[in-house]
């Protein structure tokens, strides 16, 4: 079928499933990074980086940093760590530097690139309050790419991975969380991130419900979700009418267009669930972190998912957190992102996801680097029931917060 040929419903389902699941025996491994920047601006980074990073710019001046994929996470971290120094040195070159944490404490939500998306995004975010541009400006995630699996129901095939990425998604989220302030005050979340996120477009944020065909229903998530904007030729705007979604737009049309292959794979970069589907999987839950305490989050999430040992204890671990379905319900990521570490049914998740990392560590002949710094981070956060936020809380002397009145979205 040519690319510029209009889908039916169920050929975009197919194209769908298709596109977003890519099973096979390869488990590589990428790290996605976002920094703030300070000072906020438009200028484009066009160094090249020694170990084939790509930069981008995000539309508040955030810069991301996209390894280039790795056989494994150790080599990718090493490649990632001196794609960083580099990167680092050229911001430098413009007076500019990169902070740490999920989200900008005191910036104030301004778009600063004109892309055409960027505009349709803002306009369509608009719409619903604040919260959209807030997290296009003003917010700054780790995320780590992991291969999505085999055909088949054992422990590497697609449908237990894809749970396994969803129970351990709120162990990360509370243990890695860095953003529990806001306007410079806290906001009565460990990480505000998640808190925006979470307010923001549910029919595009919210994790896809327990499943037993990802294919099919995450089809059905994409194909109800929202279109967010469409690509035009210049000078027409990308903007889209309010209540248009992508299967509307199959049925009904827009402008006397219907959708083809190029628009419905652009439409899936406008999903932003904490696990989505790219022919491998994002997780794309955790607060970036500072300096270079992006390797523990990275290390601790490829080990859960892709060391057999480790996965099957994670599994486990996780068990009480589902509460008698497959994945977590969307409380209890809330209940990550709100309350971090001190949820004790996160806690104790994470002590033994933790500790099953540990042990694949050592019985991989991980370096002794690594491990020292995943038994430094163990101690100084997990076993105290704490986690990044909490520092930046202890730094502050306020009298009250000011908290972000959020509920979990019907």
């Amino acid at each position: 079928m040519a690319m510029n040929t209009a889908l039916t419903e169920e050929e975009a389902a197919a194209f769908i499933g298709r596109t977003c699941f890519t099973t096979g025996p390869s488990r590589r491994i990428g790290i996605e990074l976002e920094w703030l920047v300070d000072p906020v601006g438009d200028q484009w980074v066009t160094e090249r980086l020694p170990h084939g990073g790509a930069v981008t710019r995000e539309p508040g001046g955030q810069v991301e940093l996209s390894s280039a994929p790795a056989d494994d996470v150790v080599a990718c971290i090493a490649a990632v760590e001196a794609d960083q120094a580099a990167l680092e040195a050229a911001l430098a070159v413009r007076g500019q530097t990169i902070r740490g944490g999920g989200f900008h404490p005191y910036h104030q939500a301004k778009r600063v690139l004109a892309d055409p998306r960027y505009r349709a995004m803002e306009d369509y975010f608009g719409r619903q309050g604040p919260w959209g541009i807030t997290m296009m400006c003003c917010t700054a995630s780790l995320q780590v790419n992991v291969d999505a699996g085999d055909e088949g129901d054992g422990p590497g095939g697609l449908l237990r991975r894809w749970n396994l990425a969803h129970r351990i998604g709120p162990v990360l989220t509370a243990a890695f969380a860095n953003s529990p302030l806001r306007d410079g005050r806290p906001s009565g979340w460990k990480s505000t991130r998640h808190a925006v996120l979470a307010r923001l477009d549910p029919g595009r944020t919210l994790p896809m419900p327990d499943t037993d065909d990802v294919r099919r229903d995450f089809a059905r998530y994409a194909l109800d979700a929202p279109v967010l904007c469409r690509r035009c030729d210049p000078p027409e705007p990308w903007t889209v009418p309010s209540d248009v979604t992508l299967r509307s737009w199959i049925r009904d049309g827009l402008d006397g267009r219907r959708p083809t292959e190029d628009d419905i794979k652009y439409h899936l970069t406008t999903l932003f669930p904490p696990v989505r589907p790219r022919g491998w999987f994002e997780l794309r839950m955790i607060d970036q972190q500072d300096g270079d305490g992006w390797i523990i989050p990275a290390l601790v999430a490829a080990t859960l998912m892709d060391d057999p040992a480790t996965a099957a204890a994670a599994y486990e671990a996780t068990e009480p957190l589902c509460r008698g379905g497959a994945q977590p319900p969307w409380q209890v990521w809330l209940d990550a992102g709100r309350f971090g570490l001190t949820d004790p049914v996160l806690r104790t998740a994470a002590q033994d996801c933790f500790a099953a990392v540990a042990d694949a560590l050592r019985r991989n002949g991980t370096p002794a680097h690594l491990r020292g710094a995943l038994a430094m981070f163990r101690q100084r956060y997990v076993d105290r029931g704490r986690c990044p936020a909490d520092d930046r809380l202890d730094r502050l002397s306020l009298d009250r917060p000011i908290p972000l009145a959020m509920e979990a979205p019907s």
